[in-house]
């Protein structure tokens, strides 16, 4: 399985509402819930005015589009990370998921992942 490694610094935030987010960016996440509006963007995007940010992730895909019918990939991946205490961020689309960890970690997790046998590019 080939994961892509993404080359932007992101940041995980709240913000209060839509206006505040840049939604012509060409990387974002956002999810809300009764209680809250999150954001995960490329640092460089994130919004003067937030709620609550979190800065210094990195992250990889899984490269390609995944069936629903796949059981267990992002479970493997974040197995075999917390094995070697690194902490994950994941977020799903409906093609693939993205997997951050902190930047310093992040070296760390492809090479872990690449010895067992994952392809990192």
């Amino acid at each position: 399985m080939e994961l892509k490694r993404l080359e932007d610094d992101l940041t995980v935030c709240k913000v209060a509402d839509l206006s505040a987010i840049n939604l012509s960016a060409d990387f974002y996440f956002l999810g809300k819930t009764e209680d809250e509006l999150s954001l995960v963007c490329k640092t460089a995007d994130t919004p003067s005015e937030t709620l609550g940010r979190e800065d210094g992730w990195k992250g990889f895909r899984i490269q390609g589009v995944l069936d629903f019918s796949l059981i267990g990939i992002l479970s493997k991946l974040s197995g075999i990370l917390a094995e070697h205490h690194i902490g994950i961020f994941a977020v799903s689309t409906y093609n693939t998921d993205y997997i951050l960890v902190k930047s310093e970690n992040f070296e760390h997790a492809l090479a872990v992942l690449a010895a067992q046998g994952y392809c990192i590019i």
